[in-house]
């Protein structure tokens, strides 16, 4: 067969000979054709063959097919390849064309090669993907560094083969040009060492919902790459963090929060000093028929009791008497109505603490954890206070305002709640002990009315 194939062609040309370029012509166009029916046995026949094969034995799943897209694109060597070998049958071929086509041809195989191997990295960080500790250890950004390696590789091979010198001689010539490397690839080394430092503590993790003012990103982290972090906020904008500045600077993760399954209510009732006082026998009386305080009247009035009985015998004036107030009462429902709450985590730290007056009032605070889940957390804690704030006025207490129609009593006399430049008693007043009122004059309106 080859020795007709030999005879045909030498008879060819022979036939063509009295045409000097049409004999190249010929061999050059035939030379294509065989290049192109390579293409197309390897694309449609042996290609679509694998692909029914992996789909009866795999299922019709995206998946399955990722190998498949690296061997097309391996598949697309097939054609320089041909045309590499065919170049030296193509008479009259000047060897300057000849040397320069097949560099095109072995760049195009270099750069075909670099395709796969980025494309199978790919699939393999896929593959990892789906396994269920994969979100604890991203792969990503090593792979995204193997690919620049390999880039930078298939890059150097192409520069040599074109220069037409040796790809060690390239290799030594970029010694010299280190400092400038590092100059060019100076944020993808930095993000390297932080993607190294992040997989290796594992401070930041897919899924994680972190919150970094200084970059506005307050949502779920959903990839981390070589140079960049993409948190999804939770206004359905995207924020891209440089991964660097996950090492640089402070952020929050709450991935401590989510996995203890308790989220934190640290909130306080601004009460109103003024209300504050002690309980007589028919407060006593009424806050006795609440469920939650049936142990608590009988054990405090007890230990009240024989306290007074020890200080009466050496001071038995009342006012060296201990007497129950209504806040402290009120602290005590408080933390027996969260013992008793469905959504409040009992095994987590709760408080009902008392604060330091400010000139907002007198901070009682609650400090307990609540379910995770975002709404959930939000109707717990709405729901807490709305039931204290509605209890509040059954203990005489009163939420602290910045203005009262019904003003509280000071050193006798009626004063507001929030004093103001031309309310406030002066020197003089509070050294007396007294403080003259003045009614407020009506404004025009009020008088019109």
């Amino acid at each position: 067969m080859a020795v007709m194939g030999i005879r045909w062609l030498d008879q060819l040309e022979s036939t063509l000979a009295p045409y000097p370029l049409a004999y190249p012509a010929v061999v050059l166009v035939a030379l294509l054709l065989v290049a192109w029916l390579a293409n197309f046995v390897t694309k449609r026949i042996l290609l679509s063959g694998l692909r029914k094969a992996i789909e009866r034995f795999s299922g019709p799943e995206k998946n399955a097919k990722q190998p498949l897209r690296v061997i097309a694109r391996l598949a697309n060597i097939v054609p320089s390849v041909v045309i590499a070998a065919g170049l030296s049958i193509v008479p009259e071929l000047p060897p300057e064309l000849v040397a320069g086509l097949k560099a095109l041809c072995h760049a195009w195989t270099v750069l075909t090669i670099a395709l796969a191997v980025a494309h199978a990295l790919d699939v393999f960080n896929d593959f990892y993907e789906r396994r269920p500790d994969a979100r604890n250890k991203p792969i990503k950004g090593y792979l995204q560094v193997a690919k620049i390696v390999v880039f930078v590789l298939a890059g150097l091979s192409i520069v040599a083969t074109l220069a037409g010198v040796k790809l060690l001689h390239v290799v030594t010539g970029l010694g010299a040009a280190t400092a400038v490397l590092m100059l060019i690839f100076q944020d993808t080394i930095l993000s390297l060492v932080a993607s190294v430092q992040i997989s290796g503590d594992g401070r930041v993790r897919i899924g994680d919902w972190i919150e970094m003012p200084s970059q506005n990103a307050d949502g779920d982290v959903t990839d981390i790459a070589l140079h960049t972090v993409t948190v999804r906020n939770f206004d359905n904008t995207i924020t891209t963090i440089p991964t660097k500045k996950l090492v640089t600077e402070s952020f929050r993760n709450w991935r401590g929060m989510q996995e203890s399954g308790g989220r934190r209510i640290k909130r306080s009732i601004y009460l109103d000093q003024h209300s504050v006082r002690f309980l007589d026998a028919t407060a006593l009386e009424r806050l006795g028929q609440f469920g939650l305080l049936d142990d608590y009247f009988a054990a405090k009035q007890e230990e009240l009791g024989q306290w007074n009985a020890q200080v009466a015998q050496a001071h038995p004036e009342p006012v060296n008497a201990r007497r129950m107030t209504n806040l402290g009462t009120f602290r005590v429902y408080v933390e027996r109505y969260l013992r008793s709450h469905p959504d409040i985590k009992q095994n987590m730290t709760l408080l009902v603490r008392q604060m330091a007056p400010t000139p907002q009032g007198l901070p009682l605070e609650i400090y307990c954890f609540a379910p995770t889940a975002w709404a959930q957390y939000e109707r717990t804690q709405s729901d807490v206070f709305d039931h204290l704030l509605a209890i509040l006025p059954e203990f005489g207490l009163r939420v602290f305002p910045c203005a009262s129609s019904m003003p509280p009593r000071w050193n006798g006399w009626a004063s507001s709640a929030c004093w103001t430049t031309t309310s406030r008693p002066s020197r003089k007043s509070w050294a007396s002990g007294t403080r003259r009122w003045r009614r407020p004059t009506p404004s025009r309106s009020t008088r019109a009315a």
